[in-house]
């Protein structure tokens, strides 16, 4: 398979965490059930691809998003495997079901907008901390290491454009919970460069440094891997990205699917920038699952360079 030319630029970092979204936001909102069995492989082949973050599931009420319904079956079936692996958890109950199963890494996702908290979360903009508090307070408690997810930072499809200084408070009160990571969130993909500089630049003055932020970019409008570059540019080291370029928000009609993993590794590693994924197993892995969903994949790499016809055996 071929490689792109390596031309590398020391004002990057050295090295980027990728964080694989995948298996949860990637699946969340496909119309047909995926069988927790195939969701297991997907996950394995991530990790054997290098991956070293790869969030498997949501414990959601299995009404809101049926498609993880079998949440608990896929973490048992992972077994050891599958307790380093962070998981979402919207709630107490949530946390409940993965400190039942061991499991060592939650995250909690909050919205900057007050329509999409109300939407996603059935909670107004303000009553979603008093929601997340507790969760939090127990998971730091009980060990575990907690994420924080803020949505809608770029836009809103109902609410339009929102105000940078509303995204740092929001997201500052997420982190001050007591998370070690925030993760900064495109949902609907309309950021572009120059905003995203302006909302890291925003956070550095409130306290929270690059090293602690991460971003989760959708290529709605094709911006996605240049908004990853200005991240890259700023000092940010760790990016949501979904294998296959799989996902969407279902409570967002507008949002389409995320940064593709593989597009992604592609620019890093053309850029000299270490990951530690290998590029011909992770877009095996995409035509795999791309068999399984019953159509190709939209990431670009993937296209280029994987396009034999895809495995559909078990």
């Amino acid at each position: 398979m071929r490689s792109p030319q390596v031309v590398r630029d020391p004002a990057l970092p050295e090295r980027v965490t990728i964080y694989e979204v995948g298996p949860r936001d990637g699946l969340q909102n496909e119309a047909t059930v995926v069988p927790a069995e195939v969701k297991v492989e997907f996950i394995r082949r991530l990790l054997a691809a290098g991956l070293p973050v790869v969030e498997a599931t949501s414990f959601v009420h299995p009404r809101w998003v049926p498609q993880l319904a079998d949440a608990a079956e896929v973490m048992a079936a992972l077994g050891e495997a599958g307790r380093p692996l962070p998981v979402l958890v919207p709630n107490e109950r949530g946390l409940d079901r993965a400190l039942e199963l061991g499991l060592r890494h939650v995250a909690i996702f909050g919205s900057a907008t007050e329509t999409f908290a109300r939407r996603n979360l059935n909670r107004s903009l303000d009553e979603q901390f008093a929601m997340f508090e507790p969760v939090v307070a127990r998971a730091r408690e009980a060990g575990l290491d907690v994420r924080a997810y803020v949505s809608m930072c770029f836009g809103d499809p109902w609410e339009g454009d929102v105000a940078v200084d509303q995204v740092v408070a929001v997201g500052k009160r997420l982190f001050d919970l007591g998370a070690s990571q925030l993760s900064l969130g495109d949902t609907i993909g309309v950021g572009t460069a120059g905003h995203v500089t302006a909302l890291l630049d925003a956070f550095n003055a409130a306290g929270l440094p690059d090293g602690v932020l991460a971003m989760h970019f959708h290529d709605t409008y094709g911006q996605a891997l240049t908004n990853a570059l200005a991240a890259l540019r700023h000092g940010v080291t760790t990016f949501d990205a979904s294998a296959g370029g799989l996902g969407g928000c279902p409570y967002a009609e507008s949002a389409t699917g995320n940064l593709a993993t593989e597009d992604l590794v592609w620019m890093l590693h053309g850029l000299g920038i270490e990951t530690g994924v290998s590029l011909p197993a992770l877009v095996e892995t995409s035509v795999w699952m791309a068999g399984r969903l019953g159509r190709p994949s939209p990431s670009r790499v993937v296209n280029a360079v994987g396009n034999a016809p895809a495995d559909t055996s078990a």
